[in-house]
């Protein structure tokens, strides 16, 4: 814990700590700090300050790399001079990180900045480390350190520490340093601008450094290289500015680079987003659907092929672009799984539930899968889509870029587009300067494209459905979360959502050419009944979907276990079914049957002898090995499902049946969901579901202003126990045995986790305590809250694994 820190937050009052509280939610994370001492060990931990530092912006960081540079601790107005901008462009990036508790300022107003923040550069502003870091280092003499004094021109007589005082007088002086270097060999000048602008480290070839009158030998003679191995040498801090010259200073970037803008119609952008919406909801449907029925297989390097990601659109009516981000959407909100007796992809227990959601809620469900997805699907290396869920190294930053890139996009005017892909990465770097730049402008073009195909942006602006999203960064989640319950379950986001899908349409036109037409967009009920019964001809963008019934499709539907008179009515409850309509179902009900085949290594049976007749002698069908048993029967080598896929190939109407002669129909095993029972109707579709198991709402985000109320209140007071904390335990805990005593000891002075169990019979999982007065004070999970414990009440102590 950094005690100047500690004592910065002393100072401070409710407003100023419930900001640094609400930009470190982190900090009052459960359990949350009882005292101050412990929210500056959080505020100071590495990891949550590296987590602190990537919501910055590029000034920020700049700020931070300037203090580096001063070293010490600089007042804000030696920053300006450094700098070279008045002291009040300096201040509101300097409020920013004090209100993030990555610097603060001391009693003289001089700015500390925290001890993990000064970790994150080796090397700020491409300068190495302080001169003293090397002349105080174990690897260099006293005799060595002499001799380089004497090269200076400084005595060198006296111990070390002087000696070292002297060469840094020398080096950090640029008209001395400039002297050197008037006096200094052929090649040594550029050489050491080399190093202070391109260094501080670079590889070196280290025999120049033992050759007389080299320039790589002169300048390690007078200090201004250093060696750290053979072939690699470095440049202090304080050599390197004095090379640069006092006309140097460490850049400010106080305004993001300029983003073109242009404005675009509000109610255009709407539009777009309610197409967008529900086709993403009906197209995802589609696709479980069609893994129901076909697994989709796994490359043996992991991930899904082309070859099946092109099939799967092509079934699906789907864009292959589509089919790429709805099937790593859907992975990712575990509506589809890998299944080992299906040998691939199939829809999950949980697709069973979203499908009886409201649509709304099936789209927040995909859009919170997308945001916080680590991978990005439309993203092409070489010109060349990854593999479909295959694995990509760079998985969380690819998240963090898609957050960013909406996150710059949201602070952005209502019913404004950018227009610039340039620009719009630059201004992105400037939010996030922590992003790899080359990957932000490989990853940024792919973000746009996915948020489009969502409805998140229209025409280069964010539609009231990706501002909602954008507004959701911290409670993003991450991919392997199962959900994120903040996201779904978003006032603002359910509110776009249930606008977003309010225009589908729920019924179609029936024309007496045997087509269907939706004005608008379908629901993905209505999607599904058309799909199964007829081929989809066009899918209207602005205007409207086409669908037109065959004989083929028509077969396809009775197939799947739908009857003439369930699959019209189905019909007519989305609108008028005109007669011929009605004529081509029965039409197609009256055939369909004529031919059956049973699996007994294979039988085809028909009542007519001459259609059996014409199936044998048909030589696309040679392949079944067909031969005549009976006028009425063949026999082939095929097994059954091949020779009826053939058959209905051939433009016949076989149906399957079993060893009784009845007729069946192969369905896709749908486990039942705990708390429920699904009940399918003809052709698979979803009826209700009973009792089913309610969503997890998550936690409510801490309040910072309560706690710090709470830390105010409870400054200077330290609850100390009487005595060392086994001593305590041992008076106080007198059920439990040595063993027992000891992990409660644990509890308090580690703050490990332990299940307790009370005399009553209670037991409870407790963390982070303090002794006080017979009394155990800790952190209750069950409770979500600090508890007291009497000691002489516990009768058991038992070590408790980390949930997960």
């Amino acid at each position: 814990m950094d005690d100047h820190l500690l004592g910065w937050l002393k100072t401070l009052d409710e407003d100023r700590l419930a900001r640094v509280l609400a930009n470190r939610p982190d900090a009052i994370a459960a359990p949350w700090p009882r005292r101050l001492d412990t929210l500056a060990e959080r505020l100071a931990n590495g990891i949550a300050t590296a987590e602190a530092v990537r919501g910055l912006p590029l000034p920020c960081l700049e700020i931070a790399q300037a203090c580096l540079v001063a070293g010490g601790a600089p007042t804000a107005a030696r920053l300006a001079g450094l700098l070279d901008v008045p002291e009040d462009d300096v201040r509101p990036w300097l409020e920013r990180l004090y209100d993030h508790a990555l610097a603060w300022p001391d009693d003289e107003g001089r700015v500390r900045l925290a001890p993990a923040l000064a970790r994150w550069w080796p090397a700020p502003c491409g300068l190495g480390e302080p001169l003293a870091h090397y002349l105080n280092s174990w690897t260099i003499s006293a005799d060595a350190l002499r001799a380089l004094a004497k090269n200076l021109g400084v005595p060198a007589h006296g111990p070390k520490r002087r000696a070292a005082l002297r060469v840094t007088e020398i080096l950090s002086d640029p008209a001395q340093v400039a002297a050197l270097l008037a006096e200094a060999p052929q090649g040594a000048r550029k050489l050491a601008e080399e190093f202070a602008w391109e260094g501080p480290a670079r590889e070196v070839d280290g025999g120049l450094f033992v050759v007389p009158g080299s320039a790589e030998k002169w300048a390690a003679d007078h200090g201004l290289l250093f060696r750290s191995s053979w072939n690699v040498a470095e440049m202090s801090r304080e050599v390197a500015l004095a090379v640069r010259g006092p006309g140097w200073h460490p850049p400010l970037t106080a305004a993001p680079p300029d983003l073109a803008t242009l404005p675009v119609d509000p109610e255009e952008v709407d539009h777009l987003m309610a197409l967008a919406a529900p086709h993403v909801v009906e197209r995802c449907a589609a696709l479980l659907d069609n893994t129901a029925k076909t697994p989709l297989p796994l490359l043996k390097s992991g991930g899904v092929g082309v070859r099946e990601v092109r099939r799967v659109a092509k079934e699906t009516s789907c864009d292959e672009d589509e089919t790429r981000l709805l099937l790593e959407i859907c992975a990712v909100a575990r509506l589809l799984a890998w299944d080992e007796a299906a040998g691939g992809l199939v829809p999950t227990e949980r697709f069973d539930h979203w499908r009886l959601d409201d649509g709304a809620t099936r789209l927040r469900a995909l859009l919170s899968a997308w945001w916080r997805m680590e991978r990005s699907s439309l993203r092409k290396v070489n010109g060349k889509y990854a593999t479909v869920l295959g694995d990509d190294p760079a998985g969380p930053v690819i998240a963090r870029i898609r957050r960013s890139v909406l996150g710059v996009l949201a602070g952005l005017p209502d019913a404004t587009a950018h227009a610039d892909r340039a620009g719009l990465v630059r201004h992105v770097g400037w939010h996030a300067p922590t992003l790899d730049p080359a990957l932000l402008a490989e990853i940024t073009p792919a973000v746009l494209d996915e948020a489009r195909l969502l409805g998140l942006i229209a025409h280069d602006a964010l539609t009231d459905l990706g501002r909602a999203l954008a507004a959701l960064d911290r409670v993003a989640g991450a991919e392997h979360d199962d959900h994120a319950p903040a996201v779904e379950h978003d006032p603002a986001l359910v509110e776009c959502s249930t606008r977003a899908l309010a225009g589908v349409r729920r019924s179609a036109l029936f024309g007496a050419d045997l087509t269907a037409v939706v004005t608008g967009p379908p629901s993905a009920e209505l999607a599904a009944l058309l799909d199964r019964a007829a081929d989809r001809e066009s899918r209207g963008a602005a205007a409207a979907s086409v669908w037109r019934f065959s004989p083929q499709s028509v077969r396809r539907a009775l197939d799947a276990g739908d009857t003439p008179d369930g699959l019209l009515d189905e019909l007519a409850a989305v609108g008028t079914v005109p007669q011929p309509l009605s004529y081509l179902v029965h039409d197609v009900a009256r055939r369909h049957g004529e031919v059956t085949v049973t699996s007994v290594t294979c039988i085809v049976q028909a009542s007519d002898p001459a259609l059996l007749a014409e199936i044998a002698a048909n030589r696309r069908l040679s392949r079944l090995g067909l031969r005549a048993l009976a006028p009425t029967v063949l026999a082939g080598s095929a097994p059954a499902d091949r020779t009826l896929a053939a058959l209905r190939e051939a433009g016949y109407a076989p149906v399957p049946i079993d060893d009784t002669g009845e007729i069946t129909i192969r369905r896709a095993k749908i486990e039942e969901p705990r708390g429920g029972r699904l009940i399918l109707l003809p052709g698979g579709q979803v009826a209700e579901l009973e009792e089913a198991p309610p969503a997890d709402i998550a936690e409510p985000p801490p309040d910072p202003r309560e706690h710090a109320r709470r830390l105010l209140a409870a400054a200077g007071t330290e609850p100390r126990p009487g005595g060392r904390t086994w001593a305590v335990i041992g008076r106080g805990a007198t059920r439990l045995p040595t063993a027992q005593q000891s992990l409660l000891g644990f509890v308090v002075d580690r703050g490990v986790r332990a299940a307790i169990t009370l005399t009553g019979g209670l037991t409870a999982t407790i963390s982070h305590g303090e002794l006080r007065s017979g009394v155990l004070d800790a952190w209750c999970e069950e409770a979500g809250d600090y508890l007291e414990f009497p000691l002489a009440e516990i009768v058991e102590v038992r070590g408790a694994h980390l949930p997960g």
